[in-house]
């Protein structure tokens, strides 16, 4: 985990794997325009399921805005980021070409989460 600087998080990050690399350079743009980022690396959400709820509530703050960052199926990212979350996620398939293409393509680039996580939070 990475703490927001200076106050509380606005938003939380979370990502998985190889997709957790966009995520630092997300934060540090977020912060500079004003927006306190927490990051949240979940290897496995079945380690993180079976803690109890006072942990999870300590990661996953309640009542902070989150995103997930996973090349994987979005709707499986509803659980931790609630209906006013988001998901940066791959909800189709059929598409080959070198990773860094792919990843460029499905949206897995930095100005994509801080996109996203911008039009997450209120004007």
């Amino acid at each position: 985990m990475q703490e927001a600087t200076g106050s509380p998080p606005k938003l939380i990050l979370i990502g998985t794997g190889s997709e957790i690399g966009l995520l630092p350079e997300a934060r540090k743009r977020l912060e500079a325009d004003g927006i306190p980022t927490r990051i949240v690396s979940m290897p496995s959400t079945n380690v993180f399921d079976r803690q109890d709820a006072r942990y999870r509530d300590a990661v996953l703050l309640p009542g902070v805005l989150r995103l997930a960052v996973e090349a994987g199926v979005s709707d499986f990212w509803r659980k931790y980021v609630g209906l006013e979350g988001g998901v940066v996620g791959i909800d189709r398939f059929g598409e080959s070409a070198p990773a860094a293409d792919l990843f460029k393509f499905f949206g897995f680039t930095v100005d994509n989460v801080v996109a996203t996580a911008k039009g997450l939070l209120p004007a």
